[in-house]
């Protein structure tokens, strides 16, 4: 079954460790549409990674890069984004992730996101830690944070923990406004 959306940018948001990175590619292949993970191609155009970025230049420049970035992408049309889950401490990116299309909050509990990037040794290569505190401290005090403000950008959210991604995939389509089955391809 296709579904057919108006050109638009989803944006999926959320914490570390909540499933954007997993869960874009495919919602995006479901759409048809292209998929983007921010913070490999800010890595990428920047020439190294974010950990490195965070410690020649602070975070401020690297918030600076993600914002330029996403600035940019958010001008696309059929494009699944997988943003960083820091994007949305920037106000101008919070309302034209808004404006491009659906937000999506992709949740999940303190103790599932924890397992979760100790599962991913890769993040952590790439990442660094945003303050001094032991990673569960840490996750609870930018939740505290961030929370406000995810909801405040959110137009849909689904919490991740325990379900297997094509469940995640199925619960943000049927969420998504304006989708409409194809009915050439509605017997698939």
């Amino acid at each position: 079954m296709a579904i057919r959306l108006p050109p638009m940018v989803i944006t999926l948001i959320g914490y570390r460790g909540t499933g954007k990175s997993t869960v874009g590619p495919q919602l995006a292949a479901r759409l048809g549409f292209d998929f983007l993970d921010a913070d490999p191609e800010i890595e990428r155009r920047a020439g190294k990674s974010i950990r490195q970025i965070f410690a020649d230049s602070g975070e401020p420049e690297f918030r600076r890069l993600e914002a330029a970035f996403l600035a940019e992408q958010l001008g696309r049309e059929r494009l699944v984004l997988a943003p960083g889950g820091g994007a949305i401490l920037n106000e101008t990116t919070r309302t034209r992730m808004r404006d491009a299309g659906p937000v999506v909050w992709l949740t999940a509990p303190t103790d599932v996101i924890v397992q979760r990037m100790a599962e991913d040794a890769t993040s952590t290569e790439r990442r660094p830690a945003l303050t001094n505190l032991p990673p569960r401290d840490e996750i609870e005090q930018l939740l505290a944070k961030r929370t406000p403000l995810y909801a405040q950008a959110a137009t849909i959210t689904v919490e991740t923990s325990g379900k297997p991604v094509d469940t995640i995939v199925e619960l943000i389509l049927s969420a998504l406004p304006g989708a409409t089955v194809d009915p050439a391809e509605g017997g698939r």
